[in-house]
């Protein structure tokens, strides 16, 4: 089962799951390539655009058990 959580590093997902960027930028998070991306937190990129960073963690962690069956 593959975890995501919210303190993981938005380039260390991109890297081990490269699928989660569309998903990502689907939801309005356009930064996943940006500089900022290098160094903030999944949780950190979520605030500043004002998500709620549980409903996006459960979200991602759904998309990748599907992409799993």
């Amino acid at each position: 089962m593959a975890k995501i959580t919210k303190d993981m590093q938005l380039k260390e997902i991109i890297s081990k799951y490269p699928e989660i960027a569309q998903e990502l930028q689907k939801m309005g998070l356009g930064c996943v390539g940006c500089f900022a991306a290098q160094f903030e937190t999944l949780e950190q990129g979520l605030r500043v655009h004002g998500m709620n960073v549980d409903d996006v963690v459960k979200k991602l962690n759904e998309t990748l058990n599907e992409d799993e069956e």
